[in-house]
């Protein structure tokens, strides 16, 4: 047998060695990931309806809150957290509790403007149409407006689910057992590349997975506008076609 291939043996039998480990570390991170996501998104939407709610109080908190999470560094906010709830608040959470919730508040700003910005990019002209037809202002907004909206922030809230799966790794910072976490402790213990090689493999999967998800919603939303002009319009003005239609 060639040094070469004794060579590539040796590292076949040192890949199945550090695996077990590599992946363990990317379910903790893909955990992280999932979490975040389920809990940001709606905590986004209540922020953003907060944020251009004509209550004054609600629109200066909810500003002041993306505010501070958007203009600070999320491991400053994880460092804050880590330290400040169990020695400020003598409550007693683990590493990743902490970064689950540090993770949730700080997607939770940059979601509630990604909101925001689709939610007025809406016409303001549906608004008084719903408001014609008798609809209430909940009904308008959960039934007309962010229906439309959600369809437009689509391709911005996929990016940011993939820059999430990246900042996962910045748990490593506080010892959450993430996958980043696993690929360092490989390395300072073997002294060899090949666990960041494999790590990097990993992330590069999950956010190709998470492309072709984006992919596939947006292709959903936008697959019958092309073929049916009727679907090409507003709800809110098939909704008044079929009022008037009903006048007659």
């Amino acid at each position: 047998m060639t040094d070469f291939a004794v060579a590539i043996s040796d590292k076949m039998d040192y890949i199945e060695v550090i695996l077990p480990t590599l992946l363990s570390g990317a379910w903790v991170t893909t955990k992280l990931f999932v979490l975040t996501l389920i809990l940001s998104l709606p905590l986004g939407l209540v922020i953003a309806l907060a944020s251009i709610s004509k209550i004054a109080p609600f629109r200066w908190i909810s500003k002041l809150y993306i505010w501070i999470f958007r203009g600070t560094p999320l491991m400053l906010q994880l460092f804050f957290f880590y330290f400040f709830i169990p020695i400020g608040m003598g409550i007693a959470l683990s590493a990743f509790a902490t970064s689950v919730l540090t993770f949730v508040l700080n997607y939770a700003a940059y979601f509630a403007e990604i909101y925001r910005g689709g939610i007025e990019s809406i016409d303001r002209g549906q608004y008084e149409a719903a408001k014609s037809l008798g609809l209430s202002k909940s009904q308008t907004m959960f039934g007309i407006i962010l229906p439309q909206t959600i369809k437009r922030i689509m391709p911005a809230i996929s990016n940011e689910a993939i820059v999430l799966v990246k900042d996962t790794a910045l748990a490593f910072s506080i010892s959450v057992a993430e996958l980043l976490k696993a690929a360092n402790s490989a390395m300072n213990r073997d002294q060899d590349v090949t666990a960041f090689v494999l790590a990097a493999l990993m992330y590069l999967a999950m956010t190709f997975v998470l492309t072709v998800i984006s992919d596939a919603l947006e292709y959903k939303y936008s697959k019958h506008e092309v073929q049916d002009h009727d679907k090409k319009k507003p709800l809110i003005h098939r909704l008044l076609a079929k009022e008037a239609s009903h006048g007659r």
